[in-house]
């Protein structure tokens, strides 16, 4: 059964899509069946890895609402890339008030990951940045915890107090189990002093949460998107593709599963 982790902050641009895409895509190199989920409306994942956003006949959206359900028919599968989609599209905003009125709505991507969940060894879900009734979905379908992309610049501390009220409130109500996976410091500056600070006080504020490996300001990390592929297949010897390599590699060791050394 897979192991289930939601990437969630309400502050944009901290690197949360990109974490999504790029740990997903070593996690699949190290072997991991890998599901990603775009619960993100603008779809910045799923166009990421080069899909139309307006062409997905069947995405989030309509899984969601019961229009469709969810099966391998529904979900994309790019080999090259060793990573599996459920793409999302602009209409999935509609979701946000066509939800209300259903019963259990904060379930609805629990119940449909059900059925795909012992096809894959991970399934990451990628959030929108907003605490809306989407990101609750995502909180609660993370059985085994979230994943908290933070920027490593002075705002980026700004605005976790509301995240982690949204945290407690869906433990409170929803989903008791829930947990604080780990925290993934993103853009990092090492000739700054801010970047440093706020390593540190991050540091401090999520003891034994912040994962050793530390993804850098990249320019080849910010172009990659735009030619449909993650950072292990655009730049693959660049910094930024050894961190994500890295972190996918630390979460895979936390999680107790032996990766032998391969190059991906």
């Amino acid at each position: 059964m897979a192991r289930i982790y939601t990437l969630v902050n309400q502050k944009g641009g901290v690197g949360k899509t990109t974490c999504a895409i790029n740990l997903g895509a070593y996690l699949g190199g190290y072997g991991q069946r890998v599901l990603l989920v775009d619960l993100d409306p603008q779809a910045n994942a799923t166009s990421s890895l080069g899909i139309d956003k307006r062409s997905i006949k069947v995405g989030t959206y309509e899984i969601l609402i019961g229009a469709a359900q969810l099966n391998p028919q529904a979900i994309l599968h790019n080999p090259r890339l060793k990573l599996s989609l459920l793409p999302s599209s602009p209409s999935l905003a509609g979701a946000e008030v066509e939800l209300i009125d259903l019963p259990q709505r904060e379930n609805k991507l629990k119940e449909a990951l059900t059925f795909v969940q012992d096809r894959y060894d991970y399934i990451l879900v990628d959030c929108p940045p907003s605490l809306s009734i989407l990101t609750v979905n995502g909180l609660v379908a993370a059985r085994d915890g979230i994943l908290i992309p933070v920027q490593c610049e002075y705002l980026a501390l700004e605005g976790l107090g509301m995240l982690l009220q949204t945290v407690n409130r869906v433990q409170s109500s929803l989903h008791p189990q829930l947990t604080i996976r780990g925290v993934i410091l993103t853009m990092f500056d090492g000739r700054t002093n801010l970047s440093i600070d706020v390593v540190a006080e991050v540091r401090r504020h999520f003891p034994e949460k912040v994962f050793h490996s530390i993804i850098p300001r990249s320019v080849r990390l910010a172009e990659a998107p735009s030619r449909g592929l993650p950072i292990s297949i655009y730049a693959p010897e660049s910094t930024a593709a050894h961190s994500y390599a890295s972190l996918a590699r630390e979460i895979l060791e936390q999680d107790g599963i032996f990766i032998p050394e391969i190059n991906i």
